[in-house]
């Protein structure tokens, strides 16, 4: 499933690009609706987020694309691959600026973790 944002100045760092946190903040929030979409009614918290790597900086006023796809399910764990794509204004084409993969599990109203129910689609490996 695909999200989309648009990069604003308020979004940008002192060396005036796109800040780091923002993007990771935008990753947890559209990876969390994805999976409360695939796992409707139930609670799910982000447990983790693997593999931080900023593979290119991204302009004010670009059009980023986040793709969001689950790739793993456990018990009661989900995990998703995430890649954010920047389009420039005036670029040539889209390029991949940052992938990573995220994990939720299933809690109840203590905290405690759950059995999810199977989740049907799931991104092919390779």
């Amino acid at each position: 499933m695909d999200n989309f944002t648009i990069v604003r100045t308020e979004h940008l760092n002192h060396h005036g690009y796109l800040f780091g946190g923002a993007l990771l903040k935008w990753i947890d929030e559209y990876a969390w609706l994805v999976a409360s979409l695939d796992f409707t009614g139930c609670t799910l918290v982000t447990i983790a987020m693997d593999d931080i790597q900023f593979k290119h900086r991204v302009r004010n006023g670009s059009i980023l694309r986040f793709s969001i796809l689950p790739q793993r399910q456990g018990r009661t764990s989900v995990t998703y691959g995430v890649e954010v794509f920047a389009d420039e204004p005036g670029g040539p084409e889209e390029k991949k600026v940052f992938s990573t993969t995220i994990t939720f599990v299933r809690v109840d109203e203590e905290g405690n973790s759950q059995p999810l129910p199977k989740l049907e689609r799931m991104r092919s490996e390779g």
